[in-house]
């Protein structure tokens, strides 16, 4: 047996067929659905360049992109089942897909951007000049970040997922490829001890 494939293997293999009607990219999707690994290939030669350029114009960065990408495809070889012609066409959905899964990479980047992530913990910025000011915005963090150690990874996860990137319940389910009402739980257990160790 030879050894298991990697989503880029199936991505970047050498054979693609072109479909060109509603009819055939409906087939390309079911296809998909059945666990065709050629028909993945096929669909993301045809649209992984419009894919791209959509992305790569809301992230403005090219590397971002190319994982945004990615993970696009990933996205449809998972639950392409789901797709539902009913809702607009096989390349409708997937850019789609695209513009969801950008704004939320660059929601997330741009959070990330305001925090100085360290060995010690979160460390929000801050341009605060007066002494005093500063003194209580550095032991707020302080307190936020020995809360936060309070939590477990998953909690901890979900929460950074869901609020430095401002996202739903829904769309942080998505991002973290868990179930809703795992996500949910793990949230409100974690905001539960927060709020306990923080209103001590």
């Amino acid at each position: 047996m030879g050894r298991a494939k990697t989503l880029g293997d199936i991505l970047f293999a050498d054979k693609a067929k072109v479909h060109r009607s509603e009819d055939d990219w409906l087939q390309l999707v079911r296809a998909v659905a059945a666990g065709d690994e050629r028909a993945l290939h096929s669909l993301y030669e045809q649209t992984h360049r419009i894919v791209f350029t959509l992305v790569v114009r809301i992230t403005a960065d090219e590397e971002t992109a190319e994982e945004v990408t990615l993970d696009v495809f990933y996205h449809v070889w998972r639950k392409a089942s789901t797709y539902d012609p009913a809702n607009g066409s096989v390349v409708g959905w997937i850019m789609n897909q695209a513009r969801s899964r950008a704004i939320d990479r660059l929601r997330f980047d741009r959070r990330k951007k305001r925090v100085n992530t360290s060995p010690g913990g979160l460390q929000p910025t801050t341009d605060i000049d007066d002494p005093q000011q500063a003194y209580l915005f550095q032991e707020e963090s302080r307190l936020l970040r020995n809360a936060l150690e309070i939590l477990t990874p998953e909690e901890r996860n979900a929460i950074e997922t869901a609020f430095f990137s401002e996202l739903t319940y829904e769309e942080t389910a998505k991002q973290l490829d868990q179930p809703l009402g795992t996500v949910k739980t793990r949230i409100r257990s974690g905001m539960g001890k927060l709020r306990e160790v923080l209103g001590t």
